[in-house]
This record gives C-alpha cells, structure tokens and sequence, in this order.
C-alpha cells in the first residue's frame, strides 16, 4: 500500500484508538502528547476503578448522551459496549459487570490496560512522543513545542484528540480553542460536567457532614428521576447521582439563575405510611428519634432535614412526610470546571462531516472531548471516546483514499 504519514495529537483513549487502527493498516503512524506521560486522566480516573463500559441495554446505552446521541450513534454501533469488553481482552485485560451495572477490569486498575496497549502500539510501528505540545500552524505543517525546542511535522493527515476542558493539570486545558476559533470552526463555550454544586451549607452542617455519603436516595430534576447517592461535600454536594442531574442542573441555572434537586430521603416508603407512623410517636421526642422510629431516618438523612425543611412542618406528620419524599435542595453554582470529571461544550457537529474532519480544515480531523456532547459516569464517556477515535481513523483512512496527500511528507 502507498504509506501516509499520520499525526495524532493527544495521547488519551481517543487519540490511542484512533493510532491502534491506522498503524494496523499500515499507516506511519505519530502520537504526540504534551504530557510526560500518556493518557493521564484515564490513568487517574482508573485508580480507584476503572469504568470501562457500561452493561445496560444498548438501546438504552446510546441514548445517554443527550441532544449529540443522534450523532455519536453511527460511532457507537461500530464500537460497542460488548467490542470494548472483546478489545480489552484482547489486550489481556479480563472484565466483569458490577452491582450497578458499571463494567470495570479485573484488575480494577487503568495501568495494566495502558501498558499493553501502548506496546501494542509499538509493535504495530506506531511512534510514541511525550512532552510535544502542539502550539498551532505553520508553514502548512504542525508545531510542537518540544524539550530540544520548536519543531514542525509534516504530514498526508492529523487527528486532534486534545480533550476538553476538565482537568487541566492533567492535559485537557482546551488552549487549542483559539487556535481552531482563528482558523474558522465554530466552537461552543466549554461548561462543567459530572460535577459538584455549591449548595451554601450552614456552618455547622459542613463541618459535621462534610465528606458523608447519602444512600438509598432518589433525586428528581428536570432530567428525570433517578436512585443511587451522592456525598455531602464542604460547600454543597457531589457524586454519581448528582452527576446524573449535571446538565439538567447546570442548564436551568444558566437560563433561571436557580435549580433544585429534589430527594426522597425513604424510596421504600409511601407518603402515606410515612405520615401514618410519624404521627404515632410522642410529640415530647426529639426531632431524630420520631424520625428514627416513624421513619427509619438517622444520620445525615436526619440532619439534612434539619438544614432545610422550615421548623414550622417538623412538628406536623403529614408536612414531614411530605417533605422527606421530596426534599428541594437548592443549588446555587456549579463548581469549577478544573473540578470536573468532564465537560460540555466544544466543537460543534456542524463544524465536522460524517467522517469527524473539520469543514475549515480538510484533513485535520477531531475525537473525543474536543467535541460538544456529555454523558453521565459509569463507562459511557471512555466508550464514546474510544468510538469517535475510532470513527475519525476510519474518516481518515477514507480521506486519504480518495484525496492528494494534504501536504507534500516533507522531513
């Protein structure tokens, strides 16, 4: 075959799935990444247990990524859930289905996963370059800053998989946006996903909570009503079950200036028999013990309640009740983007043709969190990332086949 020269800049699960197809072709295959190591968010997310996928029906699976689940779903079908279990154990990697559905390694770690797969890359003759930040345009080519200084590559096509903007420390700083704005693409503000919310505790309720999980809840936004929990942090509220309410949270902050999430604090409990038992106990007990006894709360449930129902329908059982089945927590921000596990925002699917290249600039293509979706925790943000990674090596490979080299393979 007549060999490309290829550059993938950015070497997280977009960017390596994106080489692990090219260089299986043949290709001369480069990924570059600013970092002295590579994918080191994936790396920090799978210390205490990498989500790789998730086990839920795939119907169900493909919906999860909000208003850009139409477009990621041509990419998702190509790589599923059950090809992501398959290719990591292909990689030596076994997996299994936990409790809640997530699929994570034996090995509950990231790394092991990470070595094999670089080396596979390797023997495929991929070239692996760390500590290469790619600082923009030149002379047709592509620049990097390097540790022996500036250094342009030249190539037949690139990939940009360069994150989004969560977690900066770790790579993801989104200071390509002003690059890829000045040359034309439309790019949407980058917002906080998965995140925590400041709530505005109380003093004294933050320092005595602070750190203590919620359980057996349900919480109900405009996103729909979900169970699981979620950790009381020092100034609001954070985890998997707020992250489930993100961006339905996020979103009516932005339009309203206010959003609630409402829990139900006794999901195995009507009103009814709510209001039945509390009114059994002795109005002289204190607020915990006829929560304890009427309602099975205590704890941080109980004093949840203390922090936010009015004094005025503790007393009263029918009030009570009807409170613990739908208490309103008020969320007054999000916290910082830099805080998130990921983010919203980004290049817009206008801005891209079916094959993920950029309309401003043909033959620069683009993965992963540089583009405008979000999806929940829970193995649903690695599979879209390595799909679309993998969805744009084929958009290449299909460029390249029916296109002139973009630039001459100058050394």
């Amino acid at each position: 075959m007549n060999q490309k020269r290829i550059a993938i800049i950015g070497g997280g699960p977009a960017g390596l799935a994106a080489a692990e197809l090219l260089s299986r072709s043949g290709h001369a295959v480069t990924v570059y990444d600013a970092m002295p190591t590579f994918a080191r968010k994936f790396l920090l997310a799978g210390k205490s247990g990498l989500n790789i996928t998730h086990s839920e029906d795939y119907a169900r699976f493909a919906t999860r990524f909000g208003a850009a689940s139409a477009r990621l779903r041509p990419a998702l079908d190509a790589f599923t859930p059950d090809d992501i279990r398959d290719w990591a154990a292909g990689l030596g990697t076994e997996t299994f289905v936990g409790s809640s559905g997530r699929v994570f390694p034996k090995e509950m770690k990231a790394s092991p996963l990470l070595r094999a797969w670089l080396r596979q890359l390797e023997a495929q003759g991929a070239t692996l370059r760390t500590r290469h930040r790619w600082t923009g345009f030149a002379e047709d080519g592509y620049v990097f800053e390097t540790p022996e200084g500036r250094s342009i590559f030249y190539c037949d096509a690139a990939l940009l998989a360069l994150g989004g903007a969560s977690w900066p420390r770790l790579g993801s700083d989104a200071a390509w946006v002003p690059r890829l704005a000045g040359r034309g693409v439309e790019i949407d503000a980058f917002q906080p996903a998965n995140c925590g919310f400041v709530v505005g505790w109380s003093g004294n309720f933050s320092e005595r909570f602070a750190g203590q999980p919620v359980k057996s809840v349900t919480a109900t936004s405009e996103a729909g009503t979900f169970p699981g929990e979620f950790v009381i942090t020092g100034s609001g509220i954070e985890g998997s079950l707020v992250y489930t309410h993100t961006a339905a949270l996020r979103d009516r902050l932005l339009n309203h200036g206010s959003a609630l999430l409402t829990l139900d604090l006794a999901p195995g409990r009507t009103i009814e028999r709510l209001s039945r038992d509390l009114a059994r106990q002795d109005a002289k007990s204190s607020f915990s013990n006829r929560l304890r006894k009427g309602a099975g709360l205590d704890g941080v449930k109980v004093a949840l309640l203390r922090e936010l129902a009015p004094e005025r329908d503790r007393t009263d059982p029918g009030r009570l009740a009807g409170i613990i089945k739908a208490l309103a927590v008020p969320v007054i921000e999000t916290r910082p983007i830099a805080e998130a596990i990921s983010s919203a925002g980004g290049i817009r699917w206008s801005s891209i043709d079916e094959n993920y290249m950029l309309k401003a600039l043909p033959g620069t293509f683009v993965a992963g969190e540089m583009l405008d979706w979000e999806a929940p925790t829970g193995g649903y943000l690695l599979t879209a990332c390595l799909a679309t990674g993998r969805a744009a090596a084929r958009g290449i490979e299909a460029w390249l086949s029916r296109s002139m080299p973009m630039i001459s393979n100058r050394i």
